[in-house]
């Protein structure tokens, strides 16, 4: 039993950690994930992505340690590789991505919050990187992604040094973009989401794109990228009707590939 679940409501994918009694990782589980992204990326109507843990005390507490207690080489290695593959999917999706991190989000479970566009943490939160203390390191982007975060020094203390941090110093550094009260995660992050949902699609996808590769690129390399996709905007039929829907007070109907359809609200997820 792979203890993740898919589902959708409107132009919003909701992905439940479901692994009781922490939410961890296992192969399966991570092998799933993969499956779901590559799903997700035939899907051009979904606008937006919402990571959950399942219960009310653990969004993910990251790997099961059971898979290491007798394992090889061979067998990290197809862990590891699990974990990138599953991470880097979730990096490269085309919408926006948000973690509700409802709990303990530790290890594995910290790096998949990551690896979100926008991390919304419950003021109980607590997040950390303690690979390190069973002589392991985060090989899921934690190293990568969480310096460019909050920078080398709160990286350092977290990783070398095994500090925890709770909600309002993780919002503090830069780990996560909100704190809301203990149980609010989830309604938060479906409230985001219902934001990015009146997005053109198309511009949304051209924003994170530049967004990321402004952090790859020098600056006089993504500035030009910057005029090329807003001109591009225009050969997408998005372009006319959001400007025709702002100049006429009325809501857009956006274009998913090759279907026309109105931006209804999300039905909420139960």
């Amino acid at each position: 039993m792979t203890r993740i679940q898919l589902e959708y409501h409107g132009h919003v994918a909701y992905i439940t950690l479901d692994h009781p009694p922490a939410n961890t990782w296992t192969l399966a589980s991570l092998r799933a994930f993969v499956q779901m992204m590559a799903e997700l990326d035939g899907k051009p109507e979904i606008v937006a992505l919402v990571v959950r843990g399942a219960g009310d005390k653990f969004f993910c507490a990251g790997a099961d340690l059971k898979m290491f207690a007798d394992s090889d080489s061979q067998h990290a290695e197809q862990v590891a590789q699990a974990f990138g593959e599953a991470f880097e999917a979730l990096a490269r999706f085309h919408g926006v991505s948000i973690a509700a991190i409802n709990g303990f989000a530790m290890g594995g479970g910290l790096e998949v919050a990551l690896a979100c566009d926008i991390r919304i943490a419950e003021q109980q939160a607590i997040m950390g990187l303690p690979e390190a203390s069973v002589g392991l390191l985060p090989c899921a982007g934690g190293t990568q992604r969480l310096t460019e975060l909050v920078g080398p020094g709160w990286a350092k203390r977290m990783i070398l040094c095994g500090e925890k941090v709770d909600a309002t110093l993780a919002y503090q550094i830069g780990l996560v973009e909100e704190v809301v009260k203990v149980g609010r995660a989830w309604e938060a992050a479906r409230q985001m989401a219902a934001h990015a949902e009146r997005q053109s699609p198309a511009a949304l996808r051209a924003c994170k794109q530049l967004i990321n590769e402004g952090r790859r690129r020098p600056r006089d390399e993504a500035l030009p990228m910057e005029r090329t996709l807003f001109l591009r905007l225009f050969e997408d039929p998005n372009q006319r009707e959001g400007v025709a829907a702002f100049l006429e007070k009325r809501a857009p109907r956006w274009r998913y590939g090759a279907t026309s359809e109105r931006n209804e609200p999300s039905q909420q997820p139960g």
